[in-house]
Parts: structure tokens; C-alpha cells; sequence
């Protein structure tokens, strides 16, 4: 006689966004008067609508000494659970610093002064946000960042009946990583700076149309048992192997900063090298996700030399949003990339002022 189980489900979700507000002319922002202020364009998070408010020259009479800055609620007839996060932008380095903000989600409400976020008059002594180190303000402009994290309503479902059937999974990526890792019926090697490295030619040649090619094709490894791999580290190859067979990168928690990003740069190459498509986009994704001023020239070379288009228009993209050459052109992956290939500059530069004009 096979068992019921009952489901119910109480969701709660939460939705982020952040808005760049670009204050442009900040020097006759201070012409509006105490307690007069400018305010950001109406965006949107969690199905509302919000704004940012800029006080050049304080809230009140009592704070004429500094600036004041607040997130709105603008949509009418509403009310919501939100936690945010105000950032001035160091246009030097392009990296936001945390000013005024609050993790635990706080109510709003679209009626009275509820639709405030819990500011602080004091956000900033003028004096310090015009000090030249800080990087706040150049040529006359302020960016001021807000990461709005909204707490959707919950939902509750009906209670569900079920007849439950146990399913076994298959475990497929487990069972080909032990045979990588135990070697068993293994009929290559591979010898990767002087490092042997042991594996399975037709599992090879299944997820791969280049060692498809290597090892049955005619190419003159065919027959071979032992062959070896240059221009590549032994972890490198390792870490392709380990994707052939279980669709799944490494562990990489072990890396930090720069250290991952070069991590992800190589494995790159080596799934174009051997046609991994699957892998190859993955490492595309993370590149773009860490993608900053710092490693915006490296990763457009390598996204040019390795045909990855949709990074490429990433990097094209982050040109275009952003108002960090200054920082960009300073770094050695520019300089690299100026000397060994500038046409991509070119070709980069182009596409940007195109997207700037959309």
C-alpha cells in the first residue's frame, strides 16, 4: 500500500536592484537653497517604483554643512519591506563605497514620511565628499548608487496530495568522476609537463570533437597510448578532464582576487582549445560577472583571441555605461592590449559610442 504526503508552501522572495544616480553640473547644485532638492529618475525593484532624493545643501537650516540623501518610495497606495544599501562612486578606481545603509528590511509606505528610508541628515560633510583623494566628484560630477532589495509579498499555496514514489537518482557525473579519479580501463595518457595524467579515449572522444579527432581520426596520436599535451598546465588539464567527464568546474574556493580570475582565463582557453563549448560559456559567464576596470582590457583580449562574442560585447558594454577610462587606460592589460592588438580597441571603442547613441 504506498504512503501519502501532504505539501503546503509558504514562499517568501526578495528582489534587487540597483540605480546609478549621475549628478552632472554638481557645483550649481548648490545655487537650489537649504532644504531644496534634486531628485533621481523613477526606477523600478520588486514591482515598485523608487527615487533617490539629493540634498546639495542639507535638509534643514541645522545641517547647512552637509549633504543629505534619501531613498523614496514614489509608488501610490502602497507599502513594502525593503533594505538598501547608499553608495558615493570613486570614479578614480569605479569601485562604490558603502555610506548609509540598512540590512534589515524596514517598512515603507507610500503615504507620510514612511516612504523614507531611515536616512541620516549628516549623510556626508560637503567637505569631505569634495576632498579630490576621495575621487567622489570629477569633472563636476557626483554618482550616487543605491541597492535596493525588495521583500516580495508571500505566497501560500494549497495543500498538495502526493502518492510518493522514491526515485533513485542515477548519479551519472558521480560515477564518471570515480572513473577519472580511480583510472580503471583507462587507455591514454597524457604527459603534461613531465606530469602523467591518465584517462579513457572514448569518453574523450564523446564529449570532445577535437580529441575525437586525436584519437580516432587520422591524425597521428591514433594508435597512440601515451601522448603529450603542450602549452598547458597540469591542473589545467586536470580541470578539463574533470568537465569532460562530470559537466561540473572545480572546486575553486581555495582562490582568491586575481588568482580565480587567471583561473577561469585558462580554462577558457583550454575548452576552446578542445571545442568545449559548454565549458567554454561558463567560464565566459564568470569572467563577465567579475569583470571591473581593473581586468576590463585582459578579458576583452582573451574574449577576442578566443571568439567569445557575447563577452566581448560584455566588456563593449561596460565601456559604454561607464566613466572609468581614465581608470582603464592606467592599467597594464590596456597597455598589453594597445601594443599587441589595437584594432580591438578600435573595434571596442566604435561599437561603444554606437551603444552610448541607442
Amino acid at each position: 500500500m504506498g504512503s501519502k504526503k501532504t505539501v503546503s508552501r509558504y514562499t517568501m522572495k526578495s528582489e534587487q536592484g540597483t540605480h546609478s544616480f549621475e549628478i552632472v553640473g554638481y557645483s550649481l547644485t548648490k545655487i537650489i537653497g537649504v532644504g531644496k532638492f534634486i531628485r533621481s529618475g523613477t526606477f523600478a525593484v520588486g514591482g515598485y517604483d523608487w527615487g533617490i532624493r539629493f540634498y546639495p545643501n542639507g535638509l534643514n537650516e541645522a545641517y547647512t554643512q552637509y549633504v543629505s540623501v534619501y531613498l523614496e518610495l514614489l509608488s501610490k497606495d502602497s507599502a513594502t519591506y525593503a533594505s538598501y544599501d547608499l553608495r558615493l562612486v570613486n570614479q578614480e578606481t569605479g569601485l562604490p563605497q558603502s555610506v548609509l545603509s540598512e540590512s534589515t528590511p524596514g517598512l515603507f509606505k507610500s503615504s507620510g514620511i514612511t516612504r523614507f528610508a531611515k536616512g541620516r541628515s549628516s549623510f556626508m560633510l560637503r567637505t569631505n565628499l569634495e576632498m579630490g583623494e576621495l575621487g567622489y566628484i570629477k569633472e563636476d560630477c557626483l554618482i550616487i548608487e543605491c541597492v535596493v532589495t525588495v521583500i516580495k509579498k508571500p505566497q501560500l499555496s494549497n495543500p498538495t496530495v502526493y502518492s510518493e514514489i522514491k526515485v533513485q537518482t542515477s548519479g551519472l557525473s558521480d560515477h564518471y568522476g570515480k572513473l577519472l579519479l580511480e583510472q580503471e580501463g583507462a587507455d591514454v595518457t597524457f604527459v603534461v609537463e613531465g606530469e602523467k595524467i591518465a584517462a579513457h579515449k572514448i569518453v574523450l572522444a564523446a564529449r570532445s570533437p577535437v580529441f575525437k579527432a586525436e584519437l580516432y581520426g587520422q591524425m597521428k596520436e591514433k594508435n597512440a597510448r601515451r601522448i603529450t599535451v603542450r602549452d598547458m598546465r597540469p591542473h589545467v588539464f586536470r580541470a578539463l578532464l574533470r568537465f569532460i567527464y562530470t559537466d561540473s568546474l572545480p572546486d575553486m574556493d581555495d582562490l582568491g582576487g586575481d588568482d580565480y580570475s587567471d583561473m577561469i582565463g585558462l580554462l577558457l582557453v583550454a575548452a576552446d582549445r578542445y571545442a568545449m563549448d559548454s565549458m567554454k560559456s561558463q567560464c565566459e559567464r564568470i569572467l563577465s560577472e567579475l569583470l571591473d576596470v581593473k581586468t576590463l582590457a585582459v578579458t576583452l583580449a582573451l574574449a577576442d583571441k578566443h571568439n567569445c562574442s557575447g563577452l566581448k560585447d560584455v566588456c563593449i558594454e561596460f565601456i559604454a555605461a561607464s566613466n572609468k577610462m581614465d581608470a582603464i587606460v592606467a592599467t597594464k592589460g590596456y597597455a598589453d592590449l594597445k601594443r599587441a592588438c589595437p584594432s580591438v580597441l578600435v573595434d571596442a571603442f566604435e561599437k561603444a559610442c554606437k551603444f552610448r547613441r541607442i
